[in-house]
């Protein structure tokens, strides 16, 4: 791997596969690299009730990833109430939420601090977008998350967005202290060039890694071996 695609520890980017539905999914993970596993909650094919994610998480724990470890859980939300995350969070102990709509920074940092939580907040990338002003907006939620992922506008649409615009986010992130995830239109065929290129500090899968609609473990496998040797 080149320096060039690693990120500023000397690590391959971070991993998330994002909506778990299954245990056989879990278990086929077992010594990847993989270190994030997303619940959906929202409205979508892949969502689960709170307490089939409690069900999965559960089953995750007993699955080490390639650090020996299981892997952290990230719950996928599309403009909840804080009471709904609140009731959620009480069936199931997520690591982290992740906000995927139209959620504000106070609205992000309210979460975090009333439910001491870990918070992501996943933004839109249309190919028409001045990647300066989605920078700027990307700045505001400096202090409110950890995390901000860039998805394809639509979410779950299994196509990218222009990667161009990566690098201006990317500084901005790095500037605000936030990491910087990229999802949208990812597989196996296509991880090493993103991460070779514009070095996100984690990536996020769903549909690139699935066949006929349910998760594929040997397509899992090849991206998480494209992203550590990209």
């Amino acid at each position: 791997m080149t320096a060039e695609s690693r990120d500023a520890n000397g690590k391959p980017p971070l991993v998330k596969i994002c909506g778990i539905k299954e245990e056989t999914t879990l278990r086929g993970m077992a010594g990847l690299r993989v270190d994030y596993i997303g619940f959906v909650f929202a409205k979508s094919r892949r969502q689960v009730t709170p307490e089939r994610a409690a069900q999965l998480r559960e089953a995750s724990r007993s699955v080490a990833m390639a650090g020996g470890q299981p892997p952290l859980t990230v719950g996928v939300f599309v403009n909840p109430t804080l009471e709904q995350l609140e009731q959620t969070l009480a069936v199931v102990p997520l690591d982290a939420v992740q906000l995927h709509g139209d959620e504000t920074p106070e609205f992000a940092r309210e979460v975090r601090e009333r439910l001491n939580v870990d918070v992501w907040r996943a933004l839109p990338v249309q190919d028409e977008d001045d990647p300066s002003a989605g920078a700027a907006h990307l700045e505001t939620y400096a202090g409110a998350v950890s995390t901000v992922l860039l998805d394809t506008a639509g979410g779950g649409t299994g196509r990218t967005f222009r990667w161009d615009v990566i690098p201006a986010y990317r500084r901005a992130a790095a500037s605000s202290g936030l990491r910087l995830f990229v999802a949208g239109g990812l597989s196996p065929d296509n991880a090493d060039e993103l991460v070779a290129a514009y070095r996100p500090d984690g990536v996020d899968i769903s549909s690139g890694v699935e066949t006929d609609g349910a998760k594929d473990n040997g397509k899992i496998a090849a991206f998480v071996e494209r992203v550590n040797n990209a």
